[in-house]
């Protein structure tokens, strides 16, 4: 063989072997790229989910400060009631003491200064938007008002109040105290 020929194998021998060299390399390349892209894919996902997460958390806190505010909101409106249920029997007695006739002097002056202090505790309660209910010729509201008594006369239609027993109270929009009614059958 000459020279020229081993040389020729040579170039050949190393071609082959380049190209079976380079032939791994791009196989091993391939998996390399489908790595990569799954990686990416997953980290994708993976990035969504924390994304979703993320939104779900901030409308659970969004609801819970709304749900939270709105507790305030209704403690504060009805923060006078528990004051109103205490105040409101003894309401009930100051009533049924200026309704006694004063026999003396001294009976007409202390029933007017009671009448002041009455008048004092209406206001009072009223400020803290403590009302009382209006019965007499308004229909019967089983939520509003307890029927201890019905009557039949020609004066109101059916269903409507006739007379107050009790006085009733309102907190805002709310009942803290029916009234005590008769009610026309």
């Amino acid at each position: 063989m000459s020279n020229e020929e081993k040389e020729e194998l040579r170039n050949e021998n190393n071609e082959t072997e380049a190209s079976e060299q380079a032939e791994p390399e791009e196989a091993e390349g391939a998996p390399a790229e489908e790595d990569a892209f799954d990686e990416k894919d997953e980290h994708s996902r993976e990035m969504e989910e924390m994304q979703n997460k993320l939104l779900r958390l901030q409308a659970d806190y969004d609801n819970f400060r709304r749900r939270t505010k709105q507790e305030k909101e209704a403690a504060a409106k009805y923060k006078s009631q528990k004051l109103a249920d205490s105040l409101l029997p003894a309401l009930d007695n100051f009533e049924r003491a200026l309704m006694m006739e004063p026999e003396s002097e001294e009976a007409k002056n202390l029933l007017q200064g009671m009448q002041m202090v009455y008048r004092q505790l209406e206001e009072a309660l009223q400020s803290e938007h403590i009302n009382v209910m209006e019965t007499v010729g308004q229909p019967f509201d089983p939520h509003k008002h307890e029927a201890v008594m019905q009557v039949e006369t020609d004066e109101y239609d059916s269903n409507i109040i006739v007379e107050e027993l009790q006085k009733g109270y309102m907190l805002h929009d709310k009942v803290i105290r029916p009234a005590m009614v008769k009610v026309n059958a």
